[in-house]
């Protein structure tokens, strides 16, 4: 790429000469001090991954494979890395921030003990509105190692059988069985680990009966069912591998009739009838209604025996739902703004509820653009589902691939001992208190590379190459949120940088490392060109390089930044 040429008119081209990057000063002083004579061996190499990258169990294995990754290049020679090759080798996959890796958290600790990878209205292609229902999106987000899937069933227009869709709007539906055969047939492609599925039941005993026989019949043997009602600890996640839980209310508390709701009331207000609720047999009654049926004193056995995690009906205030029965465990479901009210005036109550239970939260009523909120409201108090609509993109979405990035993706984190802990006389962790710095981690942007290859050469700007800066930060507890902004690098494919930043870190195991990258454009529209969210507690230490994402979470082929990453005692 020695020239790129942009039109700017019939008779005017700008012509704009591309130029080699060489390597940053940072990265020239370490190969030469670990290769003094300009030819870096294996063992010089390892020297270099143990003292410098911080990788303390590397082995001449580790740095064979990566002479080995190199054979392929023209600068490649026998004798050892020269510094180019060096350079390549830090630009390159067997060199990431955050690489692939498996499942390294104890997964034998009870279901609370773990943040999961939640999904909010699963089913829904777009808005809450009006976009279509379809099992599309399910699909996508099991493949992205989403943990809980969340279906609202209602009756048909019939009457004789179960939709899927968000009741009281424009939404179009989906059949439930479509629906559970999606999930059976993509739940442990990205992770073995359990798939929980909660429903939001708007259903008569006659088709609760029929939600019974068809999830029974779909799932056979990976079905988890529970022989007790109270179960006192949840099972791990270990040893739930490969199954598929039902978490609902039991029939009966429906039959009670629905005073706080979970979501039966998210969409109070709406006036728009689809078919999931124009049914004659059963139409969802305004909030506290209690619609009698001529089947409600029929509880359900089938029904019942498939619920493995009991969703209990809330009743009284905040401080009552978060009260922990000490001979049973459960979940409760509370809309973000519950979970603000509860985190002011009971903090530490939640803490404590969530050591046990399992505390699902989901987003406010008139998010109807299917946006997100901050989920480190929830994260901070122990909140195990903090349920996000995964069909869009944007800041707090790339948050949630960030932080379930960590443990291999498997879509189950554990959570930090601070949540986990209780003291003598029963005291827990307050998030209310000030935090102490634990750590401080400096990161450096040497320079990034590959958009050149991953985008078209006018896609930033018809008469010029872009002109880029970088936006990094940290998302996390209040305390912790930091966004700092490099120099804009102009007419520039290979923007060098080498900028440092500092981030005081409280609760660095709850922390993701933000990176953004945008062209600047005077009009104030600056244009997309990537993102990563990486968990900070996983990040390595070193030179390292980072894969660049598009707005949807899929990684670039190419684009990519290198850095430096290290943490020091505050």
């Amino acid at each position: 790429m020695p020239k790129q040429s942009f039109k700017v008119c019939l008779c005017w081209r700008r012509v704009f000469k591309t130029r080699v990057v060489e390597p940053p000063l940072d990265i020239k002083n370490a190969f030469y001090s670990f290769s003094p004579s300009g030819m870096m061996t294996v063992d010089d190499l390892l020297r270099f991954l143990i003292e410098h990258q911080g990788q303390k169990n590397a082995t001449k294995e580790d740095a064979q494979a990566i002479f080995d990754s190199l054979k392929h290049l023209n600068i490649f020679q026998r004798r050892g890395l020269h510094l180019e090759a060096f350079f390549r080798y830090l630009l390159g996959d067997l060199n990431l921030a955050h690489p692939p890796s498996k499942v390294h958290h104890d997964m034998n600790a009870p279901l609370s003990h773990y943040f999961l990878f939640t999904g909010h209205n699963s089913y829904l292609t777009g808005n809450q509105f009006s976009s279509a229902s379809s099992v599309e999106p399910i699909k996508d987000a099991l493949l992205r190692g989403v943990r809980v899937i969340e279906l609202d069933l209602w009756p048909n227009s019939s009457g004789n059988d179960v939709n899927v869709c968000h009741g009281r709007t424009l939404t179009s539906s989906v059949g439930l069985q479509k629906c559970l055969e999606a999930i059976k047939e993509n739940a442990f492609k990205a992770s073995e680990y359990p798939v929980i599925i909660t429903f939001e039941d708007h259903l008569n005993p006659n088709l609760q009966e029929k939600v019974a026989k068809m999830v029974t019949e779909t799932f056979g043997d990976i079905l988890y069912t529970s022989e007790t009602e109270n179960l006192e600890q949840f099972l791990s996640p270990e040893s739930l591998k490969k199954k598929v839980l039902i978490s609902t209310k039991p029939p009966k508390e429906y039959l009670e009739g629905n005073t706080q709701g979970e979501e039966i009331s998210e969409n109070e207000g709406g006036t728009v009838a689809n078919e999931c609720q124009s049914s004659s047999q059963w139409n969802p009654p305004e909030e506290g209604e209690h619609v009698p049926d001529e089947d409600e004193g029929k509880v359900v056995p089938e029904y019942r025996q498939l619920i493995a995690i009991n969703a209990r009906k809330l009743e009284g205030g905040l401080e009552n739902w978060l009260s922990d029965d000490p001979k049973k465990v459960s979940r409760i479901s509370l809309s973000e703004q519950k979970l603000e009210s509860a985190a002011k005036t009971y903090g530490t109550k939640t803490v404590m509820f969530t050591q046990r239970n399992l505390l699902r939260v989901y987003p406010k009523r008139t998010r109807l653009d299917s946006s997100n909120y901050n989920p480190f409201v929830g994260w901070m108090h122990g909140a195990q589902m903090v349920a996000f609509n995964m069909q869009g993109h944007g800041k707090r979405l790339w948050i949630m691939q960030g932080m379930f990035r960590a443990n291999g993706g498997c879509g189950y984190v554990k959570k930090p001992d601070f949540l986990l802990h209780r003291g003598p006389n029963d005291e827990v962790f307050d998030p209310n208190l000030p935090w102490d710095v634990k750590t401080i981690m400096t990161v450096k942007v040497y320079l990034g590379e590959g958009w050149h290859q991953d985008f078209h050469h006018t896609a930033f700007d018809r008469y010029s190459p872009p002109d880029f800066y970088t936006r990094i930060g940290v998302a996390g507890v209040p305390a912790d949120k930091d966004v700092k902004q490099t120099a804009t690098i102009e007419d520039e494919w290979l923007p060098v940088w080498d900028e440092e930043f500092k981030f005081q870190l409280r609760a660095p195991e709850l922390a993701v490392l933000r990176i953004k990258i945008l062209d600047y454009n005077t009009t104030g529209r600056h244009y997309f060109g990537g993102q990563v969210c990486l968990p900070v507690s996983e990040l390595r230490t070193g030179i390292r390089a980072v894969p660049l994402h598009d707005k949807k979470g899929n990684k670039y082929k190419h684009a990519r930044l290198l850095l430096s990453i290290k943490f020091e005692a505050p």
